[in-house]
């Protein structure tokens, strides 16, 4: 029955069941008061009900208007509401945001993020999920992930505010007889090293093989692994070598035991940014987390 009824009609009564009457209920519309008789008398026909009847200089509800009564204000202001759209406040938002955020910023940014939220917005909550959480959830289109922090994402509808750069470099136990050495391309070829993978599907290679392939160095690789604190606990704990993020090494490596080796590699970065899908640009409360963790961030670096 809906589908061929035109729904402004129920506005119309609404304005006239609320006002008592035809005149201030043209008024309110912003309309003539025939308008409003003639948008009654559509309606009538429709439900099979006269809704009101004249009394004096106002009018009077039937008992089916009345019933419709309140169901109306109910609908109509929760659609008003709805269009007009709430007023983001960060002091008393209950929101939960989705962060995707690889491991070595979860080590070195996550802490200073976190604590900016509670003093922004002390009610609202924060879901962190890894890479590859965040591409099973449906990646930055899917209404699951509010915004992504690392390596630039492209795709139709992604946003990518370039951030920082995160050196990486070569670590191994403090004792490792290659520590405190300048490497040679050949010292450097022939140690053992572990790798991290953070998504599967690519053998043995990892973000620091395309610098050993132009510098034709041939890598000893004999452990993968899935996260940047596996590999730094496993060359802690053995003769192994390991490529990570120097933040992980200024955070764990004195803990662990680590220290950066001496390599005849150019200094390698990855680059770092603030992704987000076009469906979120325009939120608020979006903004306002995009703003936050863009200041964590500038801080720490």
């Amino acid at each position: 029955m809906l589908a061929g009824l035109d729904l402004n009609l129920l506005l119309v009564l609404h304005a006239v069941l609320t006002e008592r009457s035809v005149a201030r209920a043209a008024a309110r519309l912003h309309v003539t008061p025939s308008a409003v008789s003639n948008a009654l008398a559509r309606l009538r026909a429709a439900l099979g009900d006269r809704l009101v009847t004249r009394v004096g200089r106002g009018i009077a509800p039937t008992p089916r208007a009345l019933e419709l009564a309140p169901a109306l204000a109910r609908t109509l202001g929760e659609l008003e509401r709805a269009v007009a759209g709430a007023r983001f406040d960060p002091a008393h938002t209950t929101r939960t945001f989705t962060l995707g955020i690889a491991e070595p910023g979860q080590l070195a940014w996550l802490p200073r993020i976190t604590a900016r939220l509670r003093v922004a917005m002390p009610r609202a909550r924060l879901r962190v999920v890894s890479i590859d959480s965040m591409l099973a959830l449906g990646d930055l289109a899917s209404p699951e992930v509010d915004l992504h922090v690392g390596v630039p994402a492209t795709g139709p509808g992604i946003h990518a505010e370039p951030l920082t750069r995160e050196r990486t470099v070569l670590v191994a136990r403090r004792r490792h007889p290659a520590a405190g050495k300048r490497l040679s391309p050949s010292a450097l070829g022939a140690l053992a090293h572990v790798v991290v993978q953070l998504l599967p599907g690519r053998g043995l290679r990892d973000h620091a093989t395309a610098a050993y392939d132009r510098a034709g160095i041939a890598r000893d690789v004999v452990v993968a692994v899935p996260s940047f604190t596996a590999a730094a606990a496993i060359a802690a704990g053995t003769e192994l070598v390991a490529t990570i993020p120097q933040s992980i090494l200024t955070t764990h490596g004195r803990r662990l035991g680590l220290v950066a080796l001496r390599t005849p590699l150019p200094e390698t970065s990855v680059p770092i940014a603030l992704c987000w899908h076009e469906r979120t640009d325009d939120d608020p409360a979006a903004r306002a987390l995009r703003e936050l963790v863009r200041a964590a961030i500038s801080a720490a670096a």
